[in-house]
């Protein structure tokens, strides 16, 4: 009894080993046919790591007084300082608001790739479908400084041409630019307009993997196109809106910096003045890295906190990211 059990453990031993060594051959071959493959990888995972991990090395000015002379290392360490500062004095917090204020109110426009997608979707003359897909995506690979410039002489008080239309039907010229609510109305219109068409690409990918028999059982039933995509396109693309929703709030502390510096101006400075604004003035130009640098780990720390939020409520829905 005690041999055969000597004897059955030695046979495991053994077996557990041949399945060891086996694994290690097929890994090894994968690796060799796969190098192609890792090769092709290999400068984009170097761009990654030299523009996206070797910069994180900055984080320390935020806990030092910097200055050009000592370098970031010689630099003497002030630890909490620039975050007392940044927490004590009003413009600090008023930049906060304003950055997760527009940010939250540019979430309005989340919905709209999404209605784009399940329009384009049910267009079925091609040309047509060719033609409004150009005509939405375009404004994507337009620079910030192009559609700015094409939204402040829309609405530019003097020459702009909604003033002119307004004059004409008997209106008085109205201060779009320089008036808060019209100002924030014509930054986030401005975002979706720019991103909305090229975002539903996502949403168009993942609706062509709805299996087609459930439009034609829900047809049969008598549903229409409003009901099908009701029914049908949204629930298929559940986990894709959820997806972006997710990294969506894990932006909602970051406000474009083009997008905002082309369009403020000082008379509504109150409320587009953001973090990113805020750290090119001071950091950039006025040579004072410390303040902008706690800003910028502040607002990391807060994306970053609100993906691991957000997730863990998705995964109570079976929905989540990791």
């Amino acid at each position: 009894m005690q041999v055969s059990s000597k004897h059955i453990a030695m046979e495991r031993e053994i077996e557990t080993w041949n399945q060891a060594k086996h694994t290690k051959k097929r890994s090894r071959k994968y690796i060799k046919q796969n190098i192609p493959l890792y090769i092709m990888l290999t400068p984009a995972l170097v761009c990654f790591i030299l523009f996206k991990y070797a910069p994180m090395g900055g984080i320390i000015l935020a806990f030092k007084d910097y200055n050009f002379w000592d370098g970031i290392w010689g630099s003497p360490w002030v630890g909490f300082k620039h975050f007392d500062y940044l927490f004590t004095n009003p413009q600090g917090w008023k930049i906060i608001r304003n950055t997760f204020m527009l940010s939250l109110l540019s979430f309005i426009g989340f919905p709209v790739p999404i209605l784009v997608a399940l329009l384009l979707n049910e267009v079925r003359k091609m040309w047509f479908k060719k033609i409004v897909q150009t005509l939405l995506y375009l404004p994507h690979f337009l620079s910030w400084v192009i559609v700015g410039g094409i939204f402040i002489t829309l609405f530019s008080q003097d020459t702009g041409m909604v003033n002119d239309v307004l004059e004409k039907l008997g209106f008085e010229r109205f201060a779009f630019l320089y008036q808060p609510f019209s100002w924030i109305a014509i930054f986030v219109s401005s975002g979706i307009w720019k991103e909305a068409g090229f975002s539903a690409i996502i949403y168009l990918a993942a609706l062509t993997t709805i299996d087609p028999s459930l439009y034609e059982s829900t047809a049969m039933d008598g549903a229409g196109k409003w009901r099908q995509m009701w029914h049908v396109s949204l629930p298929g693309i559940r986990p894709t809106i959820i997806l972006m929703l997710i990294l969506g709030i894990g932006r909602v502390m970051e406000v474009g910096f083009d997008h905002i510096y082309v369009m403020q101006n000082r008379v509504v400075a109150d409320i587009s003045e953001v973090i990113s604004t805020y750290t090119f003035k001071i950091g950039i130009q006025g040579g004072e890295f410390g303040v902008p640098a706690a800003m910028g780990l502040f607002e990391s720390l807060v994306g970053f906190t609100l993906v691991l939020t957000a997730n863990q409520i998705a995964r109570k829905f079976n929905q989540s990211l990791w």
